[in-house]
């Protein structure tokens, strides 16, 4: 992957706008600006760019109906939502709507910027699953399913793996609490069941499992796996 991706930028607040150009365009990323939802439409015809910068609230058409608009319309570009709000349902939504992250207002350049590049390649990877998956001293072997923590072989439930499957295939994504359960239960279990789950998960692969490396909690909205350099 390389620096020369096309961002569009969907924000009604010019400041913003300017602050993503400046700091985007510093990364080496051609930026394209959207003030409202019709301005959005027009440039994702005409330009396709490689991802989008949200944000919900939107003047007119919200930034949920958009996405949506897009979504059904066949777009499958990574989306990072900007938003002001604290309220979780509204990001929730967005993630289950296809959404692929989000960040909250004020952000800092530097951790947007990695939000942007880990979506980017989760969406150069999607053609074929890697075999064999590896962050810092967890391997996950997806093929043979085996999993090892410094080389040496951690025994899990099945639904321990699954869990660990889903986030290892989603690696960097932020995965809802329903999505979860709807990969691995196939209905809408009890959240309070994927919480078990993920904290036997984290007991067996993380150092400390009160201070996790590798699943972190997206308070109210999920999990994600952290690629650790």
């Amino acid at each position: 992957m390389t620096n020369s991706n096309r961002i569009l930028v969907v924000d009604d607040e010019p400041p913003i706008r300017k602050l993503l150009r400046v700091g985007l365009a510093s990364q080496g990323y051609a930026v394209s600006e959207a003030p409202n939802a019709k301005a959005a439409i027009e440039l994702m015809v005409q330009e396709k760019p490689d991802l989008v910068l949200l944000d919900l609230g939107l003047p007119g058409m919200s930034g949920h109906e958009l996405l949506r608009k897009w979504r059904d319309d066949g777009f499958d570009m990574p989306v990072v939502i900007l938003s002001s709000r604290t309220d979780e349902a509204g990001i929730v939504d967005a993630l289950e709507l296809g959404a692929d992250d989000y960040i909250t207002k004020p952000f800092g350049m530097n951790e947007l910027v990695a939000r942007i590049r880990v979506a980017l390649r989760h969406r150069f990877q999607q053609q074929g699953e890697r075999p064999v998956f590896q962050t810092g001293d967890l391997s996950v072997d997806l093929v043979k399913r085996i999993v090892k923590v410094e080389g040496k072989e951690v025994k899990l439930s099945p639904k321990e793996y699954d869990i660990l499957r889903i986030l290892v295939q989603y690696a960097g994504k932020v995965l809802t609490h329903q999505f979860l359960l709807k990969q691995v239960w196939n209905d809408s279990t009890d959240v309070q069941y994927l919480r078990v789950y993920v904290r036997q998960l984290r007991q067996k692969i993380e150092k400390t499992p009160d201070q996790p490396r590798y699943i972190t909690t997206e308070t109210g909205v999920g999990y994600r796996l952290r690629e650790v350099e």
